[in-house]
């Protein structure tokens, strides 16, 4: 069986194709603004999603350690702007995914700690001790996040799969035995995991969603007891739950992908997901280059970011009219007491051009060359932007996911006072 999602955007692939050579960085990276920091450069680390804060594209992963799982304190991370969250093999906001998912993480050291939206640590942090493990430190500085994804992103990315080795059943629930190896041979090195599943857990066959009782009663999996599964290829979703005896890491399968078919039909059901949201919130992009002119107008050249469905990109064409907005890091719109559209510039496209050659991750590799009659103060070079085409819905974005003032520190990072009092 071969797993591949034949949706995948191109320029997410050539980002990606870096990560089957890099190791985790040595040395702590700080990226610098401007620019798309080197793949080579990220520390890598994997963990439970325990909380999100979709507004301002940041949450706390519970990073697996070789300590008591379950006594890692959260640990408090920001997606960078040009960040990329993969769900299901697909485009994905962080609103996405289910708290309890166990994701992959690729992130550096903040670009600018001054307004880092989560906690800075000091440099060191990842080789400290924790929970009296030495050297196993599970809170490291490096919390600015390039790229986050689930399990079958992660496998699919990496060319991986799951071998099913043994499934050991009672009541609907039980433990698999499986190793995570290259689709095409072995890995030597590859060890073995055991992983719960429960009633509750999703199997997925062509366009099927079954449950434990129906591979039971088809006689796939055994009424009780074990039974070998013959190193059976499949996907799996992976979370963590509350473990009885003590077990220090025990993760969980949510979900079984069975087959291709099934793979392929999740990932377009979260591309699609992810494409509505965009077309409502706008593609996120940098400022590269303003050419100033007279009574406001400006030539404005920014690069669009990466990770996005074709379809999205496609949506960028030269004469077509286009609102561009100020966002601060993390992606909130900016300037507007009414939403995006209050104070947004207003122009067309010029020209649309793609880069040659191996795009970096976090970029698509497309520029947009925009001009507009009034320039507004937060579309400078450096400065991170929204674009709509006027294609896309023009909607009303809800009060959390937009600023009045994006200096008001307040109300970047709400405090209590923002709720009433009843």
């Amino acid at each position: 069986m071969r797993f591949l999602n034949p949706t995948r955007p191109a320029a997410l692939c050539l980002g990606l194709s870096l990560f089957t050579i890099a190791s985790t960085a040595d040395e702590p990276f700080r990226p610098e603004a401007g620019t798309f920091p080197a793949l080579d450069q990220a520390h890598s680390y994997r963990g439970e999603l325990v909380f999100v804060d979709h507004a301002n594209r940041r949450g706390s992963i519970r990073v697996q350690g070789s300590g008591m799982f379950f006594r890692n304190d959260p640990h408090p991370f920001a997606m960078l702007p040009y960040g990329i969250v993969r769900y299901h093999d697909a485009p994905a906001d962080l609103r996405d995914i289910p708290l309890g998912t166990v994701l992959h993480v690729r992130a550096f050291l903040p670009p600018d700690p001054t307004i880092s939206a989560v906690p800075v640590l000091p440099v060191n942090n990842k080789s400290k001790d924790a929970n009296h493990n030495r050297g196993t430190g599970i809170a490291p500085a490096e919390n600015h996040v390039l790229l986050l994804e689930d399990e079958p992103s992660h496998c699919q990315r990496e060319g991986l799969v799951w071998k099913l080795k043994e499934v050991d059943l009672k009541n609907s629930e039980g433990m698999i035995v499986a190793r995570r190896e290259p689709k095409e041979g072995s890995d030597e090195n590859a060890t073995e995991e055991s992983m719960t599943f429960d009633a509750a857990t999703r199997i997925w066959r062509g366009r099927e969603c079954l449950l434990v009782e129906d591979l039971i009663s088809e006689g796939t999996w055994p009424t009780s007891g074990k039974k070998s599964l013959d190193g059976q290829t499949v996907l799996l979703g992976i979370t963590w739950k509350p473990t009885p005896d003590g077990v220090f890491t025990r993760f969980h399968i949510s979900d079984i992908w069975l087959d291709d078919e099934a793979m392929q039909r999740a990932a377009r059901n979260q591309t699609e997901t992810h494409k509505a949201f965009i077309r409502s919130r706008w593609m996120p992009a940098w400022i590269d280059a303003v050419e100033y002119g007279k009574f406001g107008r400006a030539k404005v050249t920014a690069t669009l970011f990466g990770g996005m469905d074709e379809s999205l990109y496609a949506d960028f064409k030269k004469d077509a009219p286009a609102m561009m907005n100020a966002v601060e890091q993390t992606l909130k719109h900016t300037h507007g007491a009414y939403g995006p559209a209050h104070m947004a510039s207003q122009g067309s496209i010029l020209e649309v051009t793609q880069t040659t050659g191996e795009v970096p991750l976090g970029s698509s590799g497309i520029q947009i060359h925009f001009e507009t009659d009034l320039i507004i103060e937060g579309i400078r070079p450096g400065k991170v932007v929204r674009v709509r085409p006027t294609s896309w819905p023009k909607v009303q974005l809800p009060r959390e996911e937009y600023l009045n003032n994006g200096s008001n520190m307040e109300e970047r990072f709400p405090t209590p006072a923002i709720f009433p009092k009843y």
